[in-house]
């Protein structure tokens, strides 16, 4: 009887036992940590000596066929044509004559002016504007630029960007100049009426989506009906096609309408402080018609619209 052990006996048997397990436990998870440190510290001292930023080495410095631009690059063969033969050809293909092409680069050309290189021929402020003024005026991508003006795609993407805000700092003190005085639009009337015979119209008026990238957080504040993410251009032109009032960077997800009724322009022809001429008959009429803005079916009818 003596050699058999109590239940309290059993008991700290028991305790002694799991206190045993755990100690194998922990000195398990112990090893376990050291181990994962050390595989982590392995982990990140290879990352670390690997240079991620490294750049691939070059396979090519020039393509052939870029190098080939002074001799069969549209700036060197076509625009040189069309300037020469083709003057309407010119305005269709950068949307502007060649005078004022001319008179852009001029004065821009001291903020665009390329860097002497020693490797290869930098290019030229003229056909910087061109790429520029191109992409401008036809929305194409960088990679059809590229085949185009026989530049590199990465390049165009910074030539358009430095062109951009050269023109923006070059012309920045010089507003669209709105007329203010009832003469003013009465020759802007007149020339609507001999060029597209609508008399007694002071400009047209219409809102045009431009494509950006939708910005951070923007959710669908920018994302219009057709389907991409834009800000838009509300402007007034004359006969010419040229700028009386623009107003731009409204979210595309608003209408057009909805854009003009916030504008300063409605505001100002509601409060009479624009400045249209009183009502004038049109020609072989004697009944005075209201000096009025030619618009689509996006704005509401109005007397002046």
């Amino acid at each position: 009887m003596g050699d058999e052990m109590t239940a309290e006996d059993k008991l700290m048997l028991m305790r002694c036992q799991l206190q045993l397990q755990k100690a194998q436990v922990e000195n398990a998870i112990v090893i376990a940590k050291t181990k994962l440190r050390q595989r982590d510290r392995e982990v990140v001292k290879k990352v670390v000596s690997t240079p991620l930023n490294r750049r691939k080495k070059r396979t090519i410095w020039v393509r052939k066929w870029l190098a080939r631009r002074p001799d069969l690059g549209q700036y060197a063969w076509l625009m040189d044509e069309l300037k020469k033969e083709d003057a309407k050809g010119f305005c269709n293909f950068l949307r502007m004559g060649c005078q004022i092409y001319q008179e852009i680069l001029t004065r821009i050309e001291h903020r665009i002016k390329p860097k002497k290189s020693k490797y290869r021929k930098p290019l030229t402020a003229g056909i910087k504007l061109a790429i520029t003024l191109r992409y401008l005026a036809s929305g194409d991508s960088y990679h059809s630029l590229m085949y185009a003006f026989r530049v590199a795609h990465n390049t165009i993407s910074k030539v358009i960007r430095q062109v951009c805000d050269a023109i923006l700092v070059e012309f920045a003190d010089e507003p669209i100049p709105c007329p203010e005085m009832p003469d003013e639009w009465k020759n802007i009337a007149k020339h609507f009426g001999d060029r597209w015979q609508l008399h007694n119209c002071v400009g047209a008026l219409d809102g045009k989506h431009i494509a950006i990238q939708c910005p951070r957080r923007g959710g669908s504040l920018y994302y219009n009906y057709k389907g991409y993410h834009t800000i838009i251009l509300m402007a007034l032109v004359d006969a010419d096609y040229k700028f009386i009032w623009a107003e731009v960077g409204s979210n595309g997800s608003a209408g057009d309408a909805q854009v003009f009724n916030n504008s300063e322009l409605k505001e100002a022809i509601d409060k009479g402080v624009l400045g249209l001429p009183d009502p004038e008959p049109l020609p072989n009429d004697d009944k005075p018609m209201l000096f009025y803005i030619s618009a689509d079916d996006a704005f509401a009818l109005n007397k002046w619209l």
